[in-house]
């Protein structure tokens, strides 16, 4: 259990990147019910500004940026911070997805998918940890994946981001323990978000091979944005250090934990 109390929302500010969308969205909604202050980071400008335009009672920052463009973050930060000096809560929830074999996926696809799921939540931790740290009982949230707990074949990228980044926050995490500073890891499963059509496909698959892909992958999202969302609130008011959210997150963790090298040949005998 953590020493940290409950997390306060009301009154804080809260740093959300992808929240135009999805996950993002739904707890941009879910900490303005909270009462916290917000600055929600997106790159599509149409669909964040329709967001925040929903929204009342709390004040709300939206900052258009592309999370791929590792080294614009020192000035994104310096300027949410030059008008929001204590941020209370930073959620690094912006993704992208690669389908692809490795052999199939170029050099600058793979950093692509490494540059936005973790250079960019470890770079931003770093520039915002000081102000957090000067604000006690704030917290970090990194949402990593599924595939940070298994790495199915054709997601060499996204599951080495994922992995990435959920080994960073367990090691942060054990790092602030007696700082003040509370850290969770936030595994989806299948959300139902738009991941699917805004995932990409390796330079080197065929398109029929990409379909299939895109068909299969789509029909895993099924669990609601907003009841993710709502989990990963919870969790982090509790302080929990880990949060899995769905079926489809549970289950392969256990048998990730069960049968540590053979876990996809029960996954796809599951499948069959």
């Amino acid at each position: 259990m953590s020493k940290l109390p409950p997390h306060r929302f009301a009154g804080g500010t809260a740093v959300l990147t992808g929240a135009a969308s999805g996950m993002g969205e739904q707890m941009a909604y879910g900490l303005a019910r909270r009462g916290s202050h917000l600055v929600l980071i997106d790159r599509d400008a149409e669909r964040l500004a329709e967001v925040a335009g929903r929204i009342r009672g709390v004040r709300v920052d939206p900052v258009v940026a592309d999370l791929s463009d590792v080294s614009g973050l020192d000035a994104l930060a310096a300027d949410v911070l030059a008008r929001h000096p204590r941020p209370t809560l930073l959620i690094n929830n912006a993704g992208v997805a690669l389908g692809g074999t490795f052999d199939q996926v170029g050099a600058e696809e793979f950093d692509w998918v490494l540059d936005v799921n973790f250079r960019a939540p470890v770079a931003l931790t770093r520039l915002f940890l000081p102000s957090l740290l000067e604000s006690p009982g704030s917290h970090v949230v990194n949402v990593s994946s599924l595939f940070g707990l298994i790495a199915p074949p054709g997601q060499t990228a996204y599951s080495a981001s994922k992995f990435a980044l959920r080994g960073f926050t367990e090691a942060l995490r054990h790092e602030l323990a007696d700082r003040g500073v509370g850290v969770t890891s936030v595994h989806p499963g299948g959300i139902r978000t738009r991941i699917a059509e805004t995932a990409r496909v390796a330079s080197g698959a065929n398109a029929a091979e990409a379909a299939e892909g895109r068909a299969s992958f789509a029909k895993l999202l099924t669990y609601p944005a907003d009841k993710a969302a709502e989990q990963i609130l919870t969790g982090v008011r509790k302080r929990r250090g880990r949060v899995l959210i769905a079926w489809s997150a549970v289950a392969p963790d256990v048998l990730a934990r069960l049968f540590p090298t053979s876990y996809m040949t029960v996954v796809n005998r599951f499948k069959r």
